[in-house]
C-alpha cells in the first residue's frame, strides 16, 4: 500500500493474470460460464482444481440429527431440485440470481429433504416427536407447517384498573333508557300568536358604535345558601320580526363576600318610542348597580337590623341620584328627557343563610309575584293612576316592599312585557306555578323555555327573575 493508500499497480495485474489469465496446464481457456468462474476463484485462493476446470464433488455431510417431526417448528417441505448448469431451481427461499458477471459461490449440496435451512431456529432437542394434529390450519401452502405460538407476555405489575362491565346475557335484549317526557308549551290561551317564536333579524349596527349592540337573549343563574336564582331576558317576538334591539336590560352582580354579601338584580326597561332605549335601560341597571355597590356596608347592616324605614329612605335616594344621571345623560345627547329613561325594578337579597329578609324596589311598571304553598300571590299589584308619566319620570311613585321568606318560597320579578300577559291569561300563571312551585328551581334551558311561553296578542320583551328559597 502506497502513502496514497492505493494497490501497488504490480501486485494488482498479477493477481489478475493468476484469477483470469493462465489457465492451469492441460486446461482449457476459461470459458464465461458460472463453473468455470467458480473454479478460477479457486485456483486464486489456493485450492486444487480437477484436470478438466471442474471441482471435485464434495462429500455431503451426514445428518445426524434424528428426522423432524411434522408440527414441530421446522421447515418439512422437500429441497428445490437443482437447475441445469450447476445452479438450483428457483423456489420461495432461493436467492436471486445476480447479474451473469457476478462471483456466486456455490452452496454445498443439501443432504434429503429432512435437512434444516440454515437460518431458521431448531429449537431444543425433543426426546419424543410431538403428535401431528389433526388437521392444519387454513391457508397454508403445502407442506408448511404452523408457525409457534408466541409466547406469553409477563404479567403486569401496573395496579388492576376498575372491573369491566358485566356483559349482556346473550340473547338478551338491550337496555333502552326511558325518553325524558316533554314540557314545552308553544303557547297558551285561545290560539298561537302571529309571530314566529324564533329570531328572524339583528338590528342594524354602527360600525363607529358596535358597544351598543344588544344580544336577542341573555341567561344567567346562581346559588348561594339557601338561595338559587335564575334570570332569563328575551327579545319579544315583534322586535325579532322587524330587526330591532332588545329594550329590556338585566344586570346581576354580587358586592361583598361570605354571609356579609349582598346579591343585586335589576331589570329595566326602556322607552318603546325611542331609537335609544336600550342605551337608557342598561345605564339605568348600570348606574343603580354601581351606587348599591358602594353602600353595600351599610345596606347589610341595615337588612340584618331589619331597618324597614332607614332601608326604604336609602334606596329612594339612590334611585332619584340614578334618575337624575340619566336626566343628564339625555341633555348630553340632545334628547328630550323622555326618550333617555327607563323603568326600574330590582331585588335585594342578603346571601347570609339566617337572614330571609328580601327587599324590593325600583320605579314603572312591572311584575312582582310569589309562589308559596302552590298558591300565586301578586305582591305589587298594578294601578293605572299610579304609572301616569310625566316630563321628568317614566312614573312618579317610588315603590319598596320587604318581605320574610319561607322555605318553599318562589319570588318572581318580570319587567312589563312578562307581566302583561300574567295579569291578561290565567293560565300562563297557572303553568308557572306548577313549573316553578313544589318542582323547585329548574335548570337554566328550562327557565329560558318557560319564560318564552308565548301568549296571543302580548310580543313585547320578556325578562323574569326567579328566587327559590330552600
Amino acid at each position: 500500500m502506497s502513502q496514497q493508500g492505493e494497490t501497488d499497480r504490480r501486485q494488482e495485474d498479477e493477481w489478475w493474470r493468476q484469477l483470469y489469465g493462465q489457465p492451469e496446464p492441460g486446461g482449457r481457456e476459461p470459458g464465461d460460464t458460472l463453473d468455470d468462474r467458480y473454479s478460477s476463484a479457486l485456483t486464486a485462493l489456493g485450492e486444487e482444481a480437477d484436470g478438466g476446470g471442474t471441482v471435485p464433488a464434495q462429500a455431503a455431510p451426514q445428518d445426524t440429527a434424528p428426522p423432524a417431526a411434522p408440527g414441530d417448528g421446522r421447515y418439512t417441505g422437500a429441497h428445490p431440485a437443482r437447475a441445469p448448469g450447476g445452479r438450483f431451481g428457483a423456489g420461495p427461499d432461493e436467492d436471486d440470481a445476480g447479474p451473469p458477471d457476478t462471483l456466486r459461490l456455490r452452496r454445498p449440496a443439501p443432504s434429503p429433504a429432512t435437512a434444516p435451512r440454515p437460518w431458521q431456529y431448531q429449537g431444543p432437542p425433543h426426546p419424543q416427536a410431538a403428535p401431528r394434529p389433526a388437521s392444519e390450519p387454513p391457508g397454508l401452502p403445502p407442506g408448511w407447517a404452523p408457525a409457534e405460538p408466541a409466547p406469553e407476555s409477563p404479567p403486569s405489575e401496573a395496579p388492576p384498573g376498575p372491573p369491566a362491565p358485566a356483559a349482556p346475557a346473550v340473547g338478551s335484549a338491550p337496555t333502552v333508557l326511558p325518553q325524558p317526557t316533554p314540557t314545552e308549551v308553544a303557547y297558551v290561551g285561545d290560539g298561537p300568536p302571529t309571530y314566529d317564536p324564533e329570531p328572524t333579524a339583528w338590528p342594524a349596527a354602527d360600525p363607529a358604535g358596535l358597544d351598543d349592540l344588544v344580544p336577542d337573549t341573555e341567561l344567567d343563574g346562581a346559588r348561594y345558601g339557601l338561595l338559587t336564582v335564575r334570570t332569563a331576558s328575551v327579545r319579544g317576538d315583534s322586535a325579532r320580526y322587524r330587526g330591532e334591539p332588545r329594550r329590556d336590560a338585566v344586570l346581576t352582580a354580587r358586592f361583598g363576600g361570605g354571609d356579609d354579601a349582598l346579591l343585586l338584580i335589576a331589570v329595566a326597561t326602556g322607552p318603546r318610542t325611542s331609537d335609544t332605549a336600550h342605551r337608557a335601560a342598561r345605564d339605568a341597571c348600570t348606574w343603580m348597580a354601581t351606587a348599591v355597590g358602594r353602600s353595600q356596608a351599610r345596606l347589610s347592616e341595615d337588612i340584618r337590623a331589619s331597618r324597614r324605614g332607614s332601608l326604604k329612605s336609602g334606596l329612594h335616594r339612590l334611585t332619584d341620584r340614578c334618575y337624575g344621571r340619566l336626566r343628564a345623560r339625555g341633555e348630553d345627547l340632545g334628547l328630550d328627557p323622555a326618550d333617555y329613561s327607563a323603568t326600574l325594578r330590582c331585588l335585594l337579597l342578603p346571601a347570609d343563610p339566617d337572614c330571609r329578609i328580601r327587599l324590593f324596589f325600583g320605579v314603572g311598571d312591572g311584575g312582582l309575584y310569589r309562589i308559596r304553598g302552590g298558591e300565586w300571590q301578586d305582591l305589587d299589584p298594578w294601578r293605572p293612576d299610579e304609572h301616569a308619566e310625566t316630563e321628568d319620570s317614566p312614573a312618579v311613585r317610588f315603590r319598596f316592599r320587604a318581605s320574610v321568606a319561607r322555605s318553599g318560597d318562589t319570588l318572581l320579578l318580570c319587567s312589563g312585557g312578562l307581566a302583561g300577559p300574567l295579569r291578561g291569561e290565567p293560565a300562563l300563571a297557572a303553568l308557572l306555578t306548577q313549573r316553578w312551585g313544589a318542582a323547585g328551581p329548574p335548570g337554566l334551558p328550562a327557565f329560558l323555555g318557560d319564560t318564552q311561553t308565548r301568549v296571543k296578542g302580548y310580543a313585547d320583551d320578556r325578562t323574569a327573575v326567579a328566587v327559590w328559597d330552600a
